[in-house]
């Protein structure tokens, strides 16, 4: 059983993301890693390189802006790096996306498990969302719980919409929950770099007129902005443990999360029940 990681990364330095701790996260349960690294203005691509792995293997391409809407560009940045793998499995991450090292043996026991199940297309894993510091996760109905991040190679499989999941010919993807979770630090970065990367990040769904009339001129990202956040008690990955030391910023969480009546009310279901009324599942549990 071969497996394969890929990525995708354009400019991840300028924005803060841990793209070399994603990396290196997932590099011991893979025979291979494809980074596709779009054209930076930054040293995203000499940061790379400097791994110096012979499991990793870069490919260079440009970001065609004709593809911004929509976050179509994104898919079809990951259907590039898809084209590449050549793992009986290929596990993505996004390069905010990490994986704490108590998770994969779990992961690599789910792949072995499930390898000469034909029906078995994908493994889902489950997320924690880091928010405004490595201290607190954002826990409302506003964030994902899971998603796949595991897909058997060599049969269809394309990457979907803006890149968040993935599809066979349209159609949702037949696959096992693991008992794993994501680490999603996308919303920990310094204020001023988090609201650089709203306006950048925005230019890949709307124009540049849209993303002026709807992104604040503002210098620095209002972390108040949350419905639920709670304490993080566990541990963070290890090769988080630097990026996590040079953390230079105050976050202070608001006193009263502005979550509506609504919302409330189903997240009380959630809680007694463990089941989310309404929630959008892109694949089908098997």
């Amino acid at each position: 059983m071969k497996v394969s990681g890929f990525t995708i990364l354009r400019n991840g330095s300028k924005y803060g993301y841990p793209y070399i701790e994603s990396i290196k996260s997932i590099l011991p349960i893979c025979d291979e890693f494809i980074i596709i690294v779009g054209d930076s203005e930054d040293d995203t691509f000499q940061q790379i390189d400097s791994l110096n792995d012979s499991k990793v293997k870069i490919i260079n391409t440009v970001w065609d802006e004709r593809l911004r809407t929509g976050g179509k560009i994104l898919s079809q940045q990951t259907d590039i790096a898809l084209s590449y793998i050549t793992g009986d499995w290929g596990i993505y991450l996004q390069a905010d996306e990490v994986i704490h090292e108590k998770y994969l043996t779990t992961i690599q026991t789910a792949m072995h498990d499930n390898f000469q199940k034909k029906e078995v297309e994908g493994l889902l894993l489950k997320y924690k969302h880091f928010y405004g510091s490595y201290d607190y996760v954002a826990n409302s109905r506003n964030w994902y719980r899971q998603e796949i991040r595991v897909i058997r190679n060599g049969i269809g499989v394309k990457s979907w919409k803006d890149a968040q999941g993935f599809r066979i010919d349209g159609r949702k993807m037949f696959v096992k929950a693991v008992d794993a979770y994501v680490y999603h630090y996308g919303w920990v970065k310094h204020p001023k770099v988090m609201q650089d990367k709203i306006k950048s990040f925005n230019k890949l769904w709307h124009d540049d007129e849209w993303v002026d009339k709807n992104i604040p001129e503002i210098s620095e990202f209002d972390y108040s902005q949350i419905d639920s956040i709670e304490k993080f008690t566990e541990t963070h990955p290890k090769v988080m443990a630097d990026r996590i030391l040079k953390y230079n910023w105050s976050f202070i969480p608001p006193e009263d999360c502005k979550q509506k009546i609504k919302y409330r009310l189903l997240r009380n279901i959630e809680e007694k029940t463990g089941l989310r009324i309404g929630e959008y599942k892109n694949y089908k549990l098997i």
